[in-house]
This record gives C-alpha cells, sequence and structure tokens, in this order.
C-alpha cells in the first residue's frame, strides 16, 4: 500500500463480540475518514480476517468467545502473514494483568473502557504514522509530508510551499504538541543559508502558511509570547 493510501484508506478490523460496540466503532471510524473497516465478533473470525485481508491496523477486544484475545495476539504475531500488524487491545480498566501480557505477547497499544473517541482515533493515527517513518513519511491527520522528495500533501492535494514554510511545518508535524520558540523556528530555517530571518519573518511565515493549509492551518496554535506548535493529535 503506498503513502496516501495508508493515511486515506486504512483498513481496519475491529474485533469485539458486543454488537453496540462494533457499530460505535464503525461510525467512529467513518467520521474521521476510514472507510475500509471489517468487523469481527469471535477470535476465530479475527484471525482468518487477518490473515486474509490483511488490515494495517486490529482493534482487538480481549474478552471473545471461542478464541480470546490473548490467543488471538499470539496467533497473529506468530503468523508470518500478519506478524507486523499493528494491534491496539480494547480492554477494561480492571484487567490490568491482561494489559501487561498483551503486551508482553506482541501487542502495539491499548485503549481502557470506557473509552474516548478522541483516544480511539489518536491511537489509530499513531500506528499509522509508525508504520510511515519506515518510507521516510510524516502523517499528520491528512497531511502527508515525503522528507525524501521534500514534499507536502493535504487532502491528497499538492501544497506549493516555500522553502521556509516547508520547514516550519515538517518541524512542527514531526512533533505534534511540542511548543517550538520563535528563535528555534529561526535556528531550523538559518540551516540553508537563509539567515536574513527574525522574530517578525516567523510570524509571517506562519500567517502564509496557513492560509496555504485552509481549515487544517486551524492545528497550528500560537503559544503566546513563546512561539508555535501543532496540535496533539490525541486532542485534534
Amino acid at each position: 500500500m503506498d503513502i496516501i493510501n495508508l493515511m486515506l484508506k486504512a483498513k481496519i478490523l475491529v474485533v469485539d463480540d458486543e454488537c453496540a460496540i462494533r457499530e460505535l466503532l464503525e461510525m467512529l471510524l467513518e467520521a474521521n475518514g476510514f472507510s475500509d473497516i471489517k468487523m469481527a465478533a469471535d477470535g476465530e473470525e479475527a484471525i482468518k480476517l487477518a490473515e486474509e485481508w490483511q488490515p494495517d491496523v486490529i482493534l482487538l477486544d480481549l474478552m471473545l468467545p471461542k478464541i480470546d484475545g490473548l490467543t488471538v495476539c499470539k496467533m497473529i504475531r506468530s503468523n508470518s502473514k500478519t506478524t507486523s500488524i499493528p494491534i491496539i487491545m480494547l480492554t477494561a480498566k480492571s484487567e490490568e494483568s491482561d494489559i501487561v501480557l498483551g503486551l508482553e505477547l506482541g501487542a502495539n497499544d491499548y485503549i481502557t473502557k470506557p473509552f474516548s473517541n478522541k483516544i480511539v482515533i489518536a491511537r489509530i493515527r499513531n500506528q499509522l504514522r509508525n508504520i510511515a517513518k519506515e518510507t521516510n513519511k510524516i502523517l499528520y491527520e491528512s497531511l502527508i509530508i515525503d522528507t525524501e522528495k521534500r514534499t507536502a500533501l493535504l487532502d491528497n492535494e499538492f501544497l506549493d510551499l516555500t522553502y521556509s514554510e516547508y520547514e516550519i511545518l515538517y518541524l512542527l508535524a514531526k512533533n505534534p504538541g511540542r511548543v517550538y520558540t520563535r528563535s528555534q523556528l529561526i535556528s531550523s530555517l538559518k540551516g540553508d543559508s537563509y539567515y536574513d530571518v527574525t522574530d517578525r519573518t516567523i510570524d509571517v511565515q506562519i500567517v502564509n502558511l496557513r492560509k496555504k493549509l485552509g481549515d487544517f492551518g486551524k492545528n497550528i496554535i500560537t503559544i503566546r509570547s513563546i512561539g508555535y506548535c501543532i496540535k496533539s493529535l490525541e486532542n485534534s
């Protein structure tokens, strides 16, 4: 799967024996741009779909009929066809020992029930970002930055960015939630013989960048008297 499909058309497998939870997660995923979704109500079906369908991320409940979630996790990791698929466990808060065991068996992350919708989406996006790191890409929601080609796509459209706009966007998107002072942003721009940079220059570049990003530009936050950051994905 190429990087654009990875971001916009990721395949998500939801495994939970509760119909209401499956429906809730399906609506949540679809509302956040994920359209390629399959459901499994038990462990046997989960293992079969994981091997045949090859999802990009699996949301796996631990309390399952036929084959429990921990066994499913172990079997997915032991199968060469599915071993690299990220697994996010869905657990009850009281199942601390199962969480630890699940992580030891190879799960990548976990979410406790009742879960926050924002947390679910953020954790899925985090796993997709981890996959993207292997291809020199940075993913932030519908933004894709190719660090080798020095290009940026938003909603599958190339952005026409200046050198300084690209550098600022790259730095912010690389570390969501981290605040960069104007001095730090100036230093990043001076790295390519771009010496005439001031605090005012940074502010102007941010204004221009937000305009080019449209509604997405709201993710770039001004930290009064300090600098800028891009929203943490768990708060976006």
